[in-house]
């Protein structure tokens, strides 16, 4: 049976059940309630993945238990603090809301990676004070693999550092690489940095100093190659494997992109509709239209990974259905097992773009984080 007795056939004190990484979700915060992430859960579970869910288990439906005899275990956390306009300090006073739990699972080596279903900035501040930065990282970023048809393009950050610096942007112009390489297979990744012009000397101080600082980093690197400043049109059109921006601009971009696609697949549908010939020839571009659709459908990008902690994160949009969430367990599992942590670490050692001296989680305020989704 599912809920707080529970158990699948992985120990949550275990690292892995035959080699397959645990993912700690948190169920709370989801649109559609957490119900559908445990939906997400089991269909990941069918898939092949091992989960570790936190969240209220008198509301997540029927005990469940997988073909083969498989059962998910769910640890009872009903309180939520996703939508908290204060993520630090609702962290710090709700230890047992679920996604400090599940943070926590992560930080004890119960589990290897998170997924949370809730608002980016709780997410970022259990991460952040409970599983910790990586050594020599200045901040975490949020990297989404962009739908972007035939085209795989990374952008970075997307939502965890409203206001960035320099060396912030240095770092996840590495991070992002490593991400494109690792899990899209981009050999050698172009990195750009998002601007107002191609030329080197276009853009705010912190986009030419960060593009000067890059230039001579990327030199004879393996990791990456930087072909300087792109525009906003660069974003789609093949300019750069890998788009670098602070995640106040990156997260404007994001959800402008998202919203364009989503209009124009919304007028290419009702254009199809508009008279008996248009059903016909709709009719024949069904198939080709569903594909583009299916491709530019944020949900099988599995959310945004969750870059620059000492294990991964993946973080799932909250409007999500069961299928985005189980892409979001997918992408972490897959994560894990390519070691995105580890070849990101190495990246930015071998390029000397690690922070010197104290490391911790001291210098993320309250005001740096993201608010609630």
């Amino acid at each position: 049976m599912m809920g707080s007795s529970a158990r699948s056939s992985a120990r949550p004190d275990e690292p892995s059940a035959g080699g397959v990484p645990i993912i700690a979700v948190d169920c709370n915060g989801a649109d559609l309630g957490p119900a559908e992430v445990l939906a997400g859960a089991a269909l990941a579970v069918g898939e092949g993945a091992r989960v570790l869910l936190f969240g209220p288990a008198g509301e997540m439906g029927i005990p469940l238990t997988l073909p083969g005899g498989e059962r998910i275990e769910v640890v009872d956390a009903p309180v939520s603090i996703a939508k908290s306009a204060d993520p630090v300090s609702a962290m710090r006073a709700t230890p047992e809301a679920s996604i400090v739990q599940a943070a926590r699972a992560v930080a004890e080596g119960r589990a290897q990676a998170l997924v949370c279903a809730g608002g980016t900035g709780a997410a970022l501040a259990a991460g952040l004070f409970r599983i910790k930065r990586a050594k020599g990282i200045y901040r975490p970023a949020l990297a989404i693999p962009l739908p972007v048809p035939n085209r795989p393009v990374t952008l970075l950050d997307v939502g965890a550092n409203a206001q960035a610096r320099r060396e912030h942007l240095v770092q996840f112009a590495f991070m992002g690489a490593a991400l494109a390489s690792t899990v899209l297979g981009v050999e050698r990744p172009r990195v750009g940095l998002l601007s107002n012009g191609e030329e080197a000397a276009r853009g705010s101080r912190l986009v030419v100093e960060t593009g000067e600082e890059l230039a001579a980093r990327a030199r004879g690197s393996e990791a990456l190659q930087f072909v300087g400043n792109v525009e906003g049109g660069d974003v789609v059109g093949g300019a750069a494997d890998v788009i670098v921006t602070d995640g106040l601009t990156g997260n404007i971009a994001l959800k402008l992109m998202e919203g364009v696609s989503q209009a124009l697949l919304g007028a290419v549908r009702d254009a199809a509709m508009a008279s008996t010939k248009a059903k016909l020839g709709g009719a024949l571009l069904r198939p080709a239209l569903r594909e583009v659709r299916d491709q530019l459908d944020p949900e099988e990008q599995g959310g945004a990974y969750l870059l620059g902690l000492r294990s991964l994160g993946v973080i799932p949009h909250g409007r999500f259905t069961r299928n985005g969430f189980a892409r979001a367990i997918l992408r972490a599992q897959s994560g894990v097992r390519q070691d995105l942590v580890g070849r990101t670490q190495l990246a930015l050692e071998q390029a000397g773009a690690l922070r010197e001296g104290a490391d911790g989680p001291s210098s993320a305020r309250a005001a740096s984080l993201p608010q609630a989704r």
